[in-house]
This record gives structure tokens, sequence and C-alpha cells, in this order.
């Protein structure tokens, strides 16, 4: 089993609502995040004049990947930072000493120091919610329906995300509510799908863009 998040780029409009969402929720304090969402661009289209409209942009979503190989995991001294059977990693800050290690070791810049409770602090993927059955909260509160939560091992098809078009607008029905992204995103290709730079620790998440060109590994 790896839980991870897969993101269909050409639907994100780079509101934020992840980023705040996820700060609220685990009361991140103020200038870290968890969730950063990063514009890609504008960038000269292929064979264009690189001026307006011939330019191209996007949005692209960095939070911890919950990697296969974490290396975070691998340099820990006290075994804080460890890897659940469900394929996320999480800290134990009950072990956490502040050493640091992790945050260096990590290629993606997403781990910090909590200045207050001096232990490192990252995405969880929101572990008390999946555990009830929940979505991630970035997933549920995501404005352009674009990101989806699953096992990657189950097939990128059957990621889910929050169905918009139910007719029980409750709190509970809508966050009950599922849609498959095989079902709900636009037909994409294997060449559409992207991780982040793999430098050995196979990062999970997954990035299906179509159309443009991948900054992602840069």
């Amino acid at each position: 089993m790896q839980y991870a998040i897969a993101t269909d780029l050409n639907r994100c409009v780079g509101c934020l609502a992840c980023s705040v969402a996820c700060k609220t929720v685990n009361q991140v304090p103020i200038g870290s995040f968890w969730n950063k969402t990063l514009r890609i661009g504008p960038n000269p289209k292929e064979g264009g004049s690189g001026q307006y409209p011939d330019v191209e942009m996007y949005f692209l979503t960095v939070q911890c990947q919950h990697c296969a190989q974490p290396e975070c995991v691998a340099v820990c001294p006290t075994g804080a930072s460890h890897k659940l059977e469900d394929g996320t990693v999480q800290i134990d800050k009950s072990k956490c000493i502040g050493c640091q290690f992790c945050a260096m070791a990590c290629p993606y810049g997403v781990r910090y120091l909590n200045e207050e409770e001096r232990v490192v602090e990252k995405c969880t993927l929101c572990e008390q919610q999946i555990a009830q059955g929940e979505l991630p909260q970035c997933v549920s509160q995501c404005g352009g329906r674009a990101r989806f939560f699953g096992d990657l091992d189950a097939g990128l098809e059957n990621f889910e995300g929050p169905h918009e078009a139910v007719e029980d607008r409750s709190y509970e029905g809508v966050a009950s509510s599922r849609v498959k992204l095989g079902d709900d995103v636009k037909p994409y290709e294997d060449a559409d799908v992207h991780r982040l730079p793999n430098v050995g620790n196979n990062p999970a998440f997954v990035y299906i863009l179509r159309g443009r060109e991948w900054k992602g590994g840069e």
C-alpha cells in the first residue's frame, strides 16, 4: 500500500485553498507551510514568440511526497521519522530531538523546525482523517477539484476526490461524496504523468499535465 495524492495541474487555478486549508486544520505556524502552491511560468510556448499570448503557465503544489524510500527516515538518528504500512511518512514528536538532519536530507524542502516545540514538522497526509475514511483536507477543499487521494497500488484511476454534484449539500453529505479520478478528469497519456525529481527516494505523489512543458524536474 502507498497512499498518495494525484493532482490534475490543468485544473489547478492557483486559488491557494489547499494551502490555506492545510494551515488551518493543522495549526501550522505563520511563516511555515506543509503545502506550498508555486507558480510555474509564464514561459514561452514551443515555437512561439515568447510574448503574450504565446506563453503558458500553471500552478504546482509541493508538500511531503511520502516517498517509497524516504531519505529523511534513513538519516533520522532516533527513529522519529518513520514510514507506516499505508506508505505515509510520519514524525513521532516524542522521539524528535530537533537535529534537522531530515530537513537537510529532504530534496523538496518541505520540512521545517517548529521553533516553539523544537521538533520538525511536515505534511502528515492528514493521517487522523484518512484513518476515519475521510479525504486529506487539501483534497476535500480544492477549489478547482484538481486533487485526488488514493492507493498507488490500486491504480491511479481509482484515486478519489470530492463529488460536487451531490444532492445532500450538508457538510456531512459533501464530505462523504466521492468521485474517481478515472471517471472525472479529461483523458491523459502516460507521458502526461509526472513526479518531482527522483534522487533514489521514489516520490509517491503524481502530477498530471497535458499540453504544457513539465518544469517540476528543475
